[in-house]
């Protein structure tokens, strides 16, 4: 059979409490320099630990940040065209034993699977531009009802003040009525 597990007794219960309080405070007294600091070093060590993650982690950063513009776009493109004419060049001056024949065809497939490539790359990039596009319309569309519903709604708000300040301006005027009805009552009563 099993033993149950013992209960801590209370001067353990006291003792832990104490020491999980203590880390609370000393948490608690830490400011967001240590913890920046603290993440600071975490990541100087993963960089010592991994730097072929980071470089190439940059690196794709960089180049998707690249291809975000159409100047960015436009370089690349060029790159492209470059590396498949130098592929095409290469293949060609290396097939220069072989068939004229065959040396062309390597060179085109070489060009239209680049040329494929790029195209399909720029197509993507352009629906992510179109689709920003669109959502910042869609953000201006929101905008320009969320105007117009705050100024129909100050309008009512301003028809709404106009209407209490007309009732306010009635009340006072009956109450000022009222007012001088008594007085005049008063009057006749202490005159006559």
């Amino acid at each position: 059979m099993t033993e149950p597990t013992p209960l801590p007794t209370p001067d353990k219960r006291d003792a832990l409490r104490a020491r999980i309080e203590a880390a609370e405070r000393r948490n608690a007294e830490r400011n967001l320099a240590d913890q920046a600091r603290d993440a600071a070093n975490a990541a100087v060590d993963y960089t010592r630990a991994n730097p072929l993650t980071v470089i190439g982690g940059a690196v794709a950063f960089g180049l998707v940040l690249g291809l975000l513009t159409r100047p960015g776009r436009r370089v690349a493109s060029k790159a492209l065209h470059g590396a498949s004419d130098a592929i095409s060049g290469a293949a060609s001056s290396a097939s220069s034993g072989v068939k004229s024949l065959t040396s062309r065809g390597g060179s085109r497939l070489g060009t239209m699977i680049g040329e494929a490539a790029v195209a399909y790359a720029m197509t993507i990039i352009d629906d992510l531009l179109d689709a920003a596009e669109e959502g910042k319309e869609r953000a201006g569309d929101l905008s320009q009802a969320a105007g117009a519903k705050a100024k129909k709604l100050s309008a009512d708000a301003s028809d709404a003040a106009g209407s209490a300040a007309d009732s306010t301006r009635q009340l006072a005027r009956k109450a000022q009525e009222a007012a001088v009805g008594v007085v005049r009552d008063l009057r006749r009563r202490t005159q006559g």
